[in-house]
């Protein structure tokens, strides 16, 4: 295809350059090939995200969606993304990433793959890192979500804090979601 629009567009330079200046005046927006030109730069090539996150940030998003969520689908992988994402724009949590991952709490770690040490040993699925770039593009579906777990592998010393603590927002997949 490209072949036959090149072919039409010499056709049409050639035919604009056998015209005499008359009859040029009207058919000016014909242009020889040479003088087209597109720009792209750095700026317009570079991905436009709801937070600021750095390379190191977005790999540890995924490392730790796909170990909390990755047996879950697209939107329970999101829903973990999201509360992550909430979390760095919240004041009561640090401002970025990598940072709301490991953050601890008098020495207990926010998220058991942490602790666990499952979030490095996780191999990240396509679908993931997906979810995670729509989820960094502004992609929400937690209502402000800024707390989950998983019932049925918390203590119940720690689901007592949760119910306690936080209010409930909804259940999805494997996870209970809350607020403060």
């Amino acid at each position: 295809m490209q072949a036959k629009d090149n072919a039409v567009q010499d056709s049409a330079v050639q035919s604009y350059e056998s015209q005499s200046y008359e009859s040029r005046s009207y058919e000016a927006q014909i242009e020889p090939r040479a003088s087209i030109q597109r720009v792209i730069s750095y700026d317009t090539l570079k991905p436009s995200y709801c937070i600021k996150a750095s390379d190191t940030d977005i790999e540890t998003l995924m490392k730790i969606v796909q170990a909390e969520a990755g047996g879950e689908d697209r939107r329970g992988k999101l829903l973990v993304a999201n509360v992550v994402i909430n979390r760095v724009r919240n004041r009561q949590f640090p401002d970025n990433i990598t940072d709301v991952v490991y953050q601890q709490s008098q020495n207990v770690t926010q998220f058991s793959p942490v602790s666990n040490g499952v979030i490095n040993k996780v191999a990240v699925s396509e679908e993931t890192k997906e979810v995670v770039y729509s989820a960094l593009r502004g992609e929400d579906v937690s209502n402000g979500a800024l707390f989950f777990m998983a019932r049925k592998f918390t203590p119940p010393e720690n689901a007592k804090w949760f119910d306690d603590n936080l209010t409930f927002l909804f259940s999805y997949g494997g996870h209970d979601f809350y607020t403060r």
